[in-house]
């Protein structure tokens, strides 16, 4: 897996082996994504929830985002975030936090852009919506990933489903303030 574009473009970054710790999001998934988001990502605060390997924080990062807090709870994926940012030479730009995403989210903190990405068909983004929205910024968006087959809320806390978007098995679901 590479970084697509930006100042970081073509970087290798590390994953962990086999999907039963990550699934790490496929390049055009991602490039779609970022396509998608391309005009809000500079100078903004981005929240990379469920990290993972990093890579959708430090495609951010790349592309001009100012900061980014990448929260991952598996020990062996929180070492491969680290090896990333540290890789990319990014880290003064990021701050990496091992923890529960529901334990993290119960802190004060201010993001434009979330990416929540956690495992398929585990609730956990049901459970992290509400408890995000009042660390985002008003005029922001959470991007969540899931399986395609996933029923997502429409509404959540004052914020909809603005767009969604399939690829292959997977689904990208924009949250934005109503």
């Amino acid at each position: 897996m590479k970084v697509i574009t930006g100042s970081l473009r073509g970087r290798k970054l590390e994953t962990l082996s086999g999907e039963e710790i990550t699934r790490p999001t496929s390049q055009s998934t991602k490039e779609a994504l970022f396509s998608s988001i391309q005009f809000e990502i500079e100078d903004k605060r981005i929240l990379d929830l469920f990290a993972g390997s990093g890579q959708l924080g430090i495609e951010a990062i790349s592309r001009g985002a100012r900061h980014c807090t990448f929260v991952e709870s598996n020990k062996s994926a929180y070492a491969v975030v680290e090896q990333n940012i540290k890789k990319c030479g990014i880290e003064d730009r990021c701050r990496l936090v091992f923890a529960q995403a529901s334990t993290f989210l119960m802190q004060k903190d201010n993001f434009d852009i979330a990416f929540i990405d956690p495992p398929y068909h585990k609730g956990l983004i049901e459970e992290s919506i509400p408890k995000l929205v009042p660390m985002m910024n008003e005029d922001g968006v959470i991007i969540c990933e899931s399986a395609k087959d996933e029923e997502l809320p429409k509404s959540v806390e004052g914020w909809s489903i603005h767009r969604e978007r399939c690829y292959g098995k997977t689904k990208l679901s924009y949250y934005r303030k109503v």
